[in-house]
């Protein structure tokens, strides 16, 4: 871990809602307003927060699978992510958000009109905007968990 927890303190609580409460309480209710009140299907939310994950290294992120009404995507769907590309479990909505996260986090430069003539082909404006802040919900608060160690203990938490 790269930053000091007092003994006896759980690490994520302590980060998130201790030592800086007036932001790490907001990031949190950011974080779970994502998977509470998200629209999107199981499969593309996956497929974008996976690839996030892959591509941030986070150690819960990549263990953890959304589930919805007792539904989690099929055991093998990280390695389909990896192969978002040329896979063939992905439909083109599924296709599209791994393709998105990657490129919000490596190159938002990059995205020009024959990706958002895509992308409005297959997600309304509010499913874009939604699709948005979720990535960057993830890049945010999975990156910030890796970079300061904290991804091996971490837990979505219920309240900060």
């Amino acid at each position: 871990m790269n930053i000091d927890i007092p003994e006896g303190k759980d690490p994520i609580a302590y980060v998130w809602g201790e030592m800086v409460p007036g932001i790490g309480t907001a990031a949190a209710n950011f974080s779970l307003a994502v998977y509470a009140n998200t629209t999107l299907g199981l499969r593309e939310f996956e497929a974008a927060r996976l690839r996030i994950a892959q591509l941030n290294g986070c150690m819960f992120c990549l263990d953890w699978r959304t589930e919805r009404d007792g539904e989690k995507v099929e055991d093998g769907f990280l390695d389909a992510v990896t192969d978002w590309r040329t896979t063939e479990s992905f439909d083109e909505r599924t296709r599209l958000a791994a393709e998105y996260a990657e490129r919000y986090a490596t190159d938002h430069h990059g995205l020009d009109e024959e990706f958002w003539g895509r992308m409005t082909q297959h997600y309304s404006q509010a499913e874009i905007v939604e699709l948005s802040m979720s990535i960057g919900s993830w890049l945010a608060f999975g990156r910030l968990n890796r970079v300061l160690g904290l991804d091996a203990m971490c837990v979505l938490p219920n309240k900060i």
